[in-house]
């Protein structure tokens, strides 16, 4: 409690340093605006990241560049964002993984404090899916198919400390079976070597796995929620399931560096808004199963403070040893 309180307190700092400096300056934005991305093209971070570029595009009227930077579980795209000139003109997306990560990796090349938070963005449901050569029908027949061949089934995942990564351990600790892992940069590429049959099941959202599910190159075995998704509406839910303990969060924030002047995170924290509750882009969203959500820069911070040791809880009791 007093680590996350501690960690509130840094995040909330980043939010209102340079609150007394000047007004934002005639003319910000004076050029186009770089978006990292830090997973690779075809994911959920790329679906859900070129969506909010175009409406913030649209809607400022200079460009939101995407810049995929995948790497390290994301973190590659993190650490150039936090060494990125802190002039507003550099932002960045990024997932659950930015609470995960610090206990998952003994070391990383930038803290959290290095990163401004400014506004939550989506939350999104994940998908189990396997290759349609595996015998299993049902999540419980996986399971029991895993359980009869400890360390045959291979999963991939988005990365170390992604939650494609943590959920298959999390089912894995709960359920007492053993599955190899073999991480990607980033779901999409994992999601091709599924469906060419090079691993057996992937954990990823259900907007990048639909096309495939729909196409029967990919079998949806649960949607990691409380209800169906609409995209899937055939998969049952896992709270339907009853193993909601199962389920890893996943969610996705924007970011600027540290000491990006506050009048300007506050600029960017109500276009963000605005462009999430757009009806173009929130409709869009929608139809594909990620739910828009918004808050200001200080509640993002607190909700970071809170998530972070409720993953160091959830990555300790799957018996995760950090790398």
């Amino acid at each position: 409690m007093v680590a996350s309180s501690r960690l509130f307190c840094t995040l909330l700092a980043l939010v209102v340093v340079g609150i007394s400096g000047a007004a934002v300056a005639q003319g910000y934005p004076s050029r186009n605006i770089r978006f990292i991305l830090p997973f690779p093209p075809g994911g959920p971070t790329d679906i859900l990241g070129r969506a909010i570029a175009q409406q913030l595009s649209d809607q400022v009227g200079k460009q939101f560049v995407p810049d995929n930077r995948p790497g390290a579980g994301g973190n590659l795209g993190l650490e150039i964002l936090a060494k990125s000139a802190a002039d507003g003109h550099t932002i960045g997306l990024s997932s659950s993984a930015f609470a995960i990560s610090p206990a998952m990796y003994k070391k990383l090349n930038y803290k959290q404090s290095d990163l401004a938070p400014i506004s939550l963005v989506a939350e999104i449901p994940n998908v189990m899916v396997v290759h349609p050569s595996v015998p299993a029908r049902n999540l419980k027949e996986l399971i029991t198919l895993a359980r009869n061949s400890p360390g045959r089934l291979t999963f991939g995942s988005g990365g170390v400390g992604t939650t494609t990564h943590l959920t298959p351990e999390r089912i894995m600790s709960i359920t007492k079976i053993k599955m190899l892992h073999i991480p990607y940069k980033g779901s999409g590429l994992a999601l091709v070597s599924l469906i060419a049959g090079e691993i057996d099941l992937l954990i990823m959202t259900v907007p990048a796995a639909q096309a495939q599910i729909k196409a029967g190159k990919a079998r949806a075995l649960v949607v990691f929620a409380d209800e169906r998704a609409a995209a899937i509406p055939d998969v049952p839910s896992a709270k339907e399931l009853g193993v909601e303990n199962y389920i890893v969060q996943l969610w996705y924030g924007i970011f600027a560096p540290a000491r990006t002047p506050a009048d300007r995170i506050q600029w960017l924290n109500a276009e963000i808004r605005k462009a999430m509750n757009a009806p173009k882009l929130k409709n869009r969203l929608v139809n594909i199963s990620i739910t828009p959500r918004t808050s200001t820069p200080e509640e993002f911070a607190r909700f970071i403070a809170e998530e972070t040791p409720r993953y160091a809880k959830l990555v300790k009791d799957a018996g995760i040893k950090p790398r």
